[in-house]
């Protein structure tokens, strides 16, 4: 009984050397962008971001007309 509980917090030790070595390996392993790549990036989610809120504001607006004169409060 002694043994095991002795074993118990070594292996629990060694598993977390492995874990952490193993994702030390992965991140080594990572292309990272360069920073002109990830400038043109975020220049280009930016841009396509106020396209798509220029595109919904002219259909919310479109909406908001039609209903308006459905109703007949665009009078």
């Amino acid at each position: 009984m002694a043994d095991t509980e002795k074993k118990a917090p070594q292996e629990e030790k060694q598993h977390k050397r492995n874990f952490f070595k193993g994702v030390r390996s992965e991140f080594k392993k990572i292309t990272w962008p360069t920073r002109d790549d990830v400038i043109k990036q975020t220049v280009v989610v930016s841009i396509i971001t106020v396209v798509v809120a220029v595109l919904i504001a002219f259909i919310d607006l479109g909406i908001q007309y039609g209903l308006n004169f459905l109703t007949g409060l665009g009078m």
